[in-house]
């Protein structure tokens, strides 16, 4: 393959197993570990380049938690984490 392989975008996860077999015809040794880990779990990547629902915004507030929690290690309890969650933006 002369150029790079251009992973499935777009919510086109039934295009998966074909870019895996093109990566796996072409001499990128990096690039046969990750599709040979992306067959281990073949259904659930598929299922998630197929639907348009996304973590991100669950996956920013868990960032911000924990951040909060961070900044209170060692010096508060509880009830000071559950005032600093419940006021930040």
């Amino acid at each position: 393959m002369n150029c790079w392989p251009r992973p499935p975008t777009g919510h086109r996860g039934e295009e998966l197993p074909a870019w895996m077999d093109r990566v796996l015809s072409d001499d990128l040794p990096a690039l046969h570990s990750l599709a040979n880990g992306i067959k281990r779990d073949l259904n659930a990547v598929t299922a998630d380049l197929s639907t348009p629902w996304s973590s991100g915004q669950v996956e920013g507030q868990v960032t911000r938690v924990k951040m909060l929690k961070r900044m209170g290690y060692g010096r508060a309890n509880l009830d000071l984490l559950r005032r600093r969650v419940l006021s930040s933006p």
